[in-house]
């Protein structure tokens, strides 16, 4: 019996020392309760709120958190935004999966230590390859708008648009998109186009 928890003891040790073992738990229990605890999301472009509170474990040597931790906390929030109103099983039944292309943040005041906070994630819009998504981090101690991240999640196997089709079974047109994120847009696909031509690659590659 003391061999036995012992070795228990060990493999939970090597899944947090050697894996990202909090992270591995927190993606598919946050799946779980989207769709098993909470109510489904029909509309597609409804904000969704999760709250958060800044643990030791976020902080940097600043003490205040980590600005990796914002990205950690957004990739949660996105996948269950994306349980919730049904994109992630949409994917499934269409034989496609997502991928993050690329994102960008902006840090506007730290968080601190125990500091209660609520991450509102939405989807902004799609084109014809990829999604596009916006997580906001905001103090609840006062309301201030501590960061702005801003995602592009790339759609490999089908569209955009036949994922949205499939949710809401006729076509959609894609919102407008913000005139920032446009010229977002503009900088990857520029960056894109440098990157291609800098390792000798042809146009006709479409790179993420």
């Amino acid at each position: 019996m003391l061999g036995l928890l012992v070795a228990l003891m060990a493999l939970a040790l090597a899944f947090f020392a050697l894996l990202d073992g909090w992270y591995l738990l927190r993606v598919p229990c946050a799946v779980l309760s989207a769709r098993l605890l909470e109510p489904r999301v029909r509309d597609l472009l409804a904000e969704q709120r999760q709250r958060g509170r800044v643990l030791p474990s976020d902080l940097d040597v600043l003490l205040h958190m980590n600005n990796a931790r914002y990205l950690r906390e957004a990739d949660v929030c996105r996948i269950a935004h994306q349980a919730r109103c049904g994109i992630l099983g949409a994917l499934r039944e269409l034989g496609a999966h997502a991928v993050l292309g690329a994102s960008c943040a902006r840090y506007r005041r730290s968080l601190h230590l125990f500091e209660p906070f609520e991450v509102r994630t939405r989807l902004l819009g799609w084109d014809d390859r990829a999604f596009y998504l916006e997580a906001r981090f905001i103090s609840l101690r006062d309301g201030f708008l501590c960061a702005l991240l801003r995602f592009r999640q790339h759609v490999l196997g089908t569209s955009p648009e036949r994922v949205v089709q499939h949710l809401c079974k006729r076509r959609v047109e894609p919102p407008e998109l913000p005139e920032d994120l446009k010229h977002w847009i503009t900088y990857n696909e520029v960056s894109s186009q440098l990157l291609r031509a800098e390792s000798g690659l042809s146009k006709d590659i479409k790179a993420q």
